[in-house]
């Protein structure tokens, strides 16, 4: 690692010790390094599915969500951060399961200083070495782009796309259903592009309040509300010189649209509280699974803000598009799941393989990659059979949905009242399988939380079942 990447390095401090927080924060920024800190295992978890994170210092002892939680929401982040977990109550079983479940090195309080910068400056050199390895292993396969994996026809478009745009500072859309890679996609720009060796920040637009989400964006001033003790910088100036990624881009609200379309007009923020303009040099990515252009038909999305995100449209080919780029799919993430189970299991079944180039896969790449996790996990002997692949439930009913095609009667037919019908109908469906549930419902249909409460507010669908505060 460099010196460039190691000071550039995003810390997250977990520990319910005001003290020690702080005190690794004094430490750390003095090395530095980009410190953020959340004093509950909870926040930290809602932290780290927002932003991208180097490193995860984290307290195991903590209530009522541990540092072994945190581990574990990390280590299936699709980006892991490496994880130090730091505790006063060491034991040899604690430590056992914090390095079982993927966490680089358990450190006791009090810890040394200088042990302590040893083990980060270890951990993240790993971490990088890691991150090529896999690009290493990947381009051992008949065609490999970065961390990209595939031969398609259609792939080979996108990647082409990359290489053109990254040399440019317009701004870029990447677009694809959930799981296709869109994020990959912004970081293979950005690190082609003359701002490789500068911040790349990444924002879940839809994982973010909507009460928090501008305060997180362009900072704030010190009094601007309850709690706003000192002046804060937002996620834009901390992408400075660097690139933006804002993720589900279709989820901000018109308010937040304006202050967007305003920082690519005019290069210049505002705090919340402030008065006076801050100039911000950021290449702006945005990526979306919803249609925008049906958003701004809509008047859900504003159009001279959509015409500035789509300067250069990329669309990522879902999986089923391009069935040709499973078995080597397949064949990358088996490896990887053999070497991080520590199992024997080498090879996928001709049989399984044919189920799986057959299937759907309306979770793309990432559910692959969940599908051979837990094959690898359940398989007792060196090959993967049929029956340790788990596939979706709703695999069935999406083939009998492809399979009975729609008739336009010859007296024709109101489009947007039949595909709302149909809309209402699936909602209704995912609340009745998530037991009304609206966090699970969301998951079912692999949209945002925010985006399904959209929707059952569009249609006046209530659920009178318990949502654990959603």
């Amino acid at each position: 690692m460099n010196a460039a990447e190691e000071n550039g390095a995003k810390i997250l401090v977990v520990d319910d010790e005001r003290s020690m927080r702080e005190f690794l924060e004094i430490m750390l920024q003095a090395e530095g390094y980009e410190v953020e800190l959340a004093d509950s295992g909870r926040k930290a978890i809602d932290l780290v599915r927002r932003r991208s994170f180097d490193m995860v210092i984290t307290d195991i002892r903590m209530k009522p969500v541990d540092g072994l939680a945190v581990l574990k929401e990390c280590k299936g982040l699709s980006s892991p951060p490496v994880v130090i977990m730091i505790s006063a109550y060491a034991s040899t079983e604690t430590a056992v399961a914090a390095m079982k479940e993927g966490a680089y090195d358990y450190l006791p309080k009090p810890f040394k200083v200088d042990e302590m910068r040893s083990v980060i400056r270890n951990a993240l050199e790993s971490r990088v070495k890691d991150e090529e390895t896999l690009c290493r292993d990947a381009r051992e396969g008949p065609l490999y782009f970065g961390c990209f994996i595939g031969e398609s026809p259609a792939m080979r478009k996108v990647y082409e796309l990359i290489e053109r745009v990254a040399s440019t500072n317009s701004t870029v859309l990447v677009t694809g259903e959930s799981g296709t890679g869109k994020e990959l996609v912004a970081r293979a720009v950005h690190r082609q592009s003359s701002r490789r060796e500068l911040p790349f920040v990444a924002v879940n637009c839809g994982g973010v309040p909507e009460s928090l989400i501008e305060s997180e964006l362009f900072g704030y001033k010190k009094g601007a509300f309850t709690g706003a003790s000192a002046n804060r910088k937002g996620l834009v100036e901390a992408a400075q010189s660097g690139t933006l990624f804002l993720d589900e881009i279709g989820e901000l609200s018109p308010a937040l649209q304006v202050k967007l379309l305003r920082l690519l007009q005019e290069k210049t923020i505002k705090m919340v509280g402030g008065t006076e303009d801050i100039p911000v040099d950021v290449r702006i990515i945005s990526a979306t699974n919803r249609d925008l252009e049906r958003m701004v038909i809509d008047g859900e999305f504003r159009e001279d803000l959509y015409y500035r995100l789509n300067v250069i449209p990329i669309r990522i080919p879902p999986l089923r598009e391009r069935r040709e780029d499973i078995p080597l799919l397949a064949d990358f993430f088996l490896n990887k799941m053999r070497k991080e189970f520590g199992k024997d299991v080498r090879k996928i079944s001709s049989y399984a393989m044919d189920i799986l180039k057959g299937y759907d896969f309306p979770g793309n790449v990432r559910e692959l990659e969940n599908i051979l996790e837990r094959g690898v996990a359940l398989e007792s002997s060196s090959i993967i059979l049929p029956d340790s692949l788990t596939l979706a439930s709703y695999k069935r009913m999406r083939n009998e949905t492809a399979s009975s095609s729609p008739v336009l009667p010859d007296e024709g037919m109101d489009l947007d009242g039949h595909l709302a019908g149909i809309e209402k109908e699936i909602l209704l469906q995912a609340l009745e399988k998530s037991r009304g549930v609206k966090q699970k419902a969301a998951q079912l249909l692999g949209i945002s939380f925010r985006s399904f409460r959209y929707r059952l507010a569009k249609y006046e669908l209530t659920s009178d079942a318990e949502e654990d505060g959603s």
